[in-house]
Order: C-alpha cells, then sequence, then structure tokens
C-alpha cells in the first residue's frame, strides 16, 4: 500500500472536513468510493448521497457497491418533468454557458437537497483525484505529445475545477449545504504533483489510468467492482449531460 498517497488524503480530509457527520457523493466508482471508506475509517458519521434518472448507471452501480460497503446511503430520482426549470434556474445562478459547468452545478444541486433532507450539512466529494491523476480520457491525447503537455492540461483542469466548485457553492447555498473538496486543497494537489506522470497514465492505450488510486483502492479493501471501474463523469453516469442537451433542443 502506498501509505504517503493514504496519509496525505487523510490530512487532505482533516484540513477540510469539520463536521463530524457528513454526506459523501457518491457514485460507486473508485474515487468516491475510496473516499467513503477513508472517512468512515477516520471516524466521520458517513451518510451516502446518489443521484440521477430513474434506472441511470449512477444510481444502479451505487446500489451495488453499497451492497459491500453497507454504509447509510440515500437516492433521489431526478424528475424529468422539472428538469429543465431546474436547469434554466441553475444557469441564471451561475451565469455560465460553459456545458460541464451547467451540468455539474445541476447535479450538485440535487446533491445539496438530498443532504439537506437528510440533515446534512456538509458533503464531501472527490473532485481533483481525475485532475491530478489523469482520469479524464484527454490525459490520453495529451500523453501522446509528451509529460510536459500533461501536466499543462493538468493546471488547466485544476483551475477550472476550482472555479467550477466556486460557482456551484453558490448553486448549493440555496439548501444552506456546503461542497468540501478534500482533493483539491493545496497541501494535496503539492503532493500529488510530486508523482511521476508515468505511475498515473501508461500512454496513449491506457483506458484505465489513475493507477495510484486504484491500488491504493484495492490494498485499502474498496471493492474491486469500484476500485478498477473505469471512469464515467457524473454528468454523464447520472443521464443529466443526454437530458440537458434534450432540453436545450426544445427550448
Amino acid at each position: 500500500m502506498n501509505k504517503q498517497l493514504l496519509s496525505e488524503m487523510e490530512n487532505a480530509v482533516k484540513e477540510t472536513i469539520s463536521d463530524k457527520k457528513i454526506g459523501v457523493a457518491f457514485s460507486g466508482g473508485v474515487d468516491s468510493t475510496l473516499l467513503a471508506k477513508l472517512v468512515k475509517d477516520m471516524g466521520y458519521g458517513v451518510h451516502l448521497l446518489t443521484i440521477g434518472f430513474q434506472d441511470s448507471h449512477d444510481i444502479n452501480f451505487a446500489k451495488e457497491v453499497n451492497q459491500l460497503l453497507n454504509l447509510e446511503h440515500s437516492i433521489s430520482e431526478i424528475d424529468p418533468e422539472k428538469f429543465k426549470e431546474v436547469s434554466q434556474k441553475i444557469n441564471q445562478i451561475i451565469k455560465s454557458d460553459n456545458l460541464s459547468w451547467n451540468e455539474n452545478s445541476i447535479a450538485f444541486h440535487y446533491v445539496a437537497g438530498l443532504a439537506q433532507k437528510n440533515g446534512l450539512k456538509t458533503v464531501a466529494t472527490a473532485n481533483g483525484i481525475d485532475e491530478l491523476f489523469c482520469g479524464y480520457n484527454s490525459y490520453r491525447e495529451a500523453i501522446e505529445k509528451g509529460e510536459d503537455e500533461v501536466t499543462k492540461m493538468m493546471d488547466e483542469k485544476l483551475k477550472n475545477e476550482g472555479e467550477m466548485m466556486i460557482a456551484i457553492n453558490k448553486v448549493t447555498a440555496e439548501f444552506d449545504v456546503k461542497m468540501v473538496q478534500p482533493f483539491l486543497s493545496p497541501s494535496f494537489v503539492d503532493y500529488s504533483k510530486t508523482i511521476p506522470v508515468s505511475e498515473k497514465i501508461h500512454g496513449l492505450d491506457d483506458m484505465q489510468r489513475k493507477h495510484p488510486i486504484r491500488e491504493l483502492a484495492m490494498d485499502y479493501g474498496v471493492p474491486e467492482v469500484a476500485a478498477k471501474k473505469q471512469k464515467k463523469a457524473l454528468q454523464y453516469g447520472s443521464q443529466i449531460h443526454k437530458s440537458l442537451l434534450k432540453s436545450r433542443k426544445t427550448s
């Protein structure tokens, strides 16, 4: 087990989360499952929060993984009839036409609503892992051009993610819920950048990526089905991306 990576993750959690009972935005993927197990083992009360359209990938997969974790788990199915109205409201709040920002803000609007229903003030997310450990598919194209291109992309994605989370917290403020991202904390970002790019992504054909995270997850007892699962972004797994594009076409 990479004990230093685990220790840095624990420190990042301690630095950013003060509430003892927290929600965890949970899709069942390696990042959110590792975060959920980590905070539970650190003594936090953990309540998993999953959102998506009925029968969406994230809802089904999160249920499957939590059968192995056995943590408190709430699920919110998005009402298709109200989705367009919600998406337009979110767009007015964040004042951005960036599709990814809108999709993520919509998703966390539903997560925050679910948190409020369950009496939670703080929700932890695993944002930052994909940026720092080459989780996105676009890193495969970057690595073909060399490690400098990967590092440049990483910095751009981290900047975007930090700015997007500020916008997201404007959305979740309606529910008096704060989203926290331990893995975007400056100390964790600095540590993660010391891990060689070659350990994170093995080349153009590397479909899994994030190898240090996956290896830690396996050693730490994260269910294999989650630890080895390929990346599926929140907006796709929840079907928000598909629904938002559809609603914009009918505007």
